[in-house]
């Protein structure tokens, strides 16, 4: 990188590792099967992918401002005030955001070893330090968080489920990291994979959010929903919270094309039923298969699986990678340390779930079942 002479950056944002995101293209005529980004491999709703087309009939119009009929849509879904919901693009978006207002230089954030990447882009744009927890067999350790809480403290983001593990805290767990948390100290729950869990003692942090005046939780119709390439998300907040997020973002921060296809969305239950039992069916499918093959699959509760792999010459990650490629099947390789030998895995359809298999036994050269 050139260093100019001219002006500089704020301190932290030189330290930032552009995001990279997952590859879409591999070299050779191959048919090509992007596993990489956690997509769902149903697409969006049908009835979401009309409202958009419609939209295209009047581009020359910005959008409302406030999403209102969007928020409000959320908002009868999920049974929460619409005006304690803030819309941004995607929501990573709404991550910047809490930053830029609740973060300053000298700062301190905390967030896992194996955190989404955007929290580390979040907290060194804006000056602040780093406190990156060590997890437990990739699972986020509230007495870890704890610990490292000071008086320079002012958020803790904690993704739940996590990716890129695929992991999540019992909401006992997320209730006890509250209330050990000085009230000053923001908590932001990202659930962006909330829709695909099962388990009964998972909650989202609805209620929370609802009684506490610390917390927010954010969600994304990026995954589950289909809406990736739209960029919308949103934030469930007290309502000071919501009140100061809408005095920085954007004024039309959100398109007019996403906001009718995240209406069409939420209301179209009936396709995102029908993605969770594709996931329900294929996440232990794959799980149990993979593992089989004497790879080691963390327990995921999302659309995706993280598999790591021996160190031994010829079996590592990079190879498995770089095998995959050659055959068109394109996964999510890791940078972070202590995953830079798994492979994340996003559930595909049905015939790339059976086809990756497949490719992992050549790979691994363990003989198919007769």
């Amino acid at each position: 990188m050139t260093v100019s002479s001219g002006p500089q950056p704020k301190p932290g944002i030189l330290d930032i590792k552009p995001y990279v995101p997952g590859a879409a293209k591999v070299e050779g005529n191959v048919s090509v099967h992007k596993l990489s980004s956690n997509e769902t491999p149903l697409g969006a709703s049908p009835k979401a992918i009309e409202a958009f087309e419609s939209a295209a009939k009047s581009l020359e119009r910005y959008p409302d401002g406030a999403a209102s009929e969007l928020r409000q849509a959320i908002a009868e879904f999920h049974g929460v005030e619409a005006d304690r919901i803030v819309c941004g693009a995607g929501s990573d978006e709404l991550l910047q955001l809490i930053g830029d207002a609740f973060v300053s230089a000298g700062d301190e954030v905390i967030y896992t070893e194996h955190a989404f990447v955007v929290y580390a882009l979040v907290t060194k744009a804006n000056g602040a330090t780093p406190v990156v927890v060590p997890e437990i067999n990739c699972r986020a350790d509230v007495d870890a968080i704890l610990e490292r809480v000071t008086d320079k403290t002012k958020v803790v983001f904690l993704a739940n489920p996590n990716n890129p593990t695929g992991t999540y805290l019992p909401f006992a767990e997320i209730e006890r990291l509250h209330r050990e948390l000085p009230s000053t100290v923001l908590l932001v729950l990202d659930a962006a994979y909330a829709e695909y869990v099962s388990e009964p003692d998972y909650q989202d942090g609805t209620e929370m959010v609802r009684t506490a005046e610390n917390v927010v939780m954010t969600r994304t119709f990026s995954k589950i929903y289909g809406l990736a390439a739209l960029r919308i998300g949103w934030v469930y907040c007290p309502p000071f919270i919501a009140d100061v997020l809408n005095r920085i973002r954007g004024p039309f921060n959100t398109s007019v094309p996403a906001q009718v296809a995240g209406i069409a969305a939420v209301k179209d239950q009936a396709h995102v039923a029908k993605a969770k039992a594709h996931n329900d069916t294929w996440l232990p499918w794959l799980t149990q298969q993979i593992g089989g093959l004497g790879l080691e699959v963390t327990p995921s509760v999302c659309n995706f699986v993280l598999i790591h792999f021996p160190k031994a010459p010829g079996k590592t990650a990079a190879e498995a990678d770089a095998f995959l490629k050659s055959k068109g099947y394109i996964l999510r390789a890791n940078s972070a340390p202590g995953l830079t030998n798994a492979l994340r895995l996003t559930i595909g359809l049905e015939e790339e779930n059976r086809a990756v298999v497949d490719l992992f036994r050549d790979f691994m050269g363990v003989a198919a079942h007769e």
